[in-house]
């Protein structure tokens, strides 16, 4: 799979996933903060799920009709568990990703979600 992790989400969760076979970009490596929007539309456009642990994306996609290549929101989730929780999202929902699901994880609760349709 191929990821987009957003500057809060953390350096080690992206060379994880490297190490595991996946396409992983930092956000940081590609220059100052270009804004939410932004980093959506980078993630569409190179195909890629945004990990993040900000709120704000849910507001872009459904609200404004951004489109995205699906989200992965981590908002509650400690720096120590991040990994762990990625890996279970990727064991346990790759399918929905790959249709461009918006998965949040908000302490036990896993959601699953797409945006609306145009």
């Amino acid at each position: 799979m191929r990821f987009l992790i957003d500057r809060c989400a953390g350096r080690s969760l992206a060379e994880w996933l490297r190490n595991n076979g996946h396409d992983a970009l930092e956000a940081q490596a590609i220059g100052p903060d270009p804004g939410d929007r932004a980093l959506l539309e980078l993630a569409q456009s190179e195909n890629r799920i945004l990990v993040t642990i900000d709120k704000d994306f849910g507001e872009l996609i459904y609200l404004h009709g951004v489109p995205h290549a699906g989200l992965i929101r981590l908002p509650d989730v400690r720096r120590s568990r991040r990994i762990e929780i990625i890996a279970e999202i990727i064991e346990r929902y790759a399918p929905e990703l790959e249709e461009r699901a918006m998965i949040t994880v908000q302490g036990r609760h896993v959601r699953v979600s797409r945006p609306p349709t145009n």
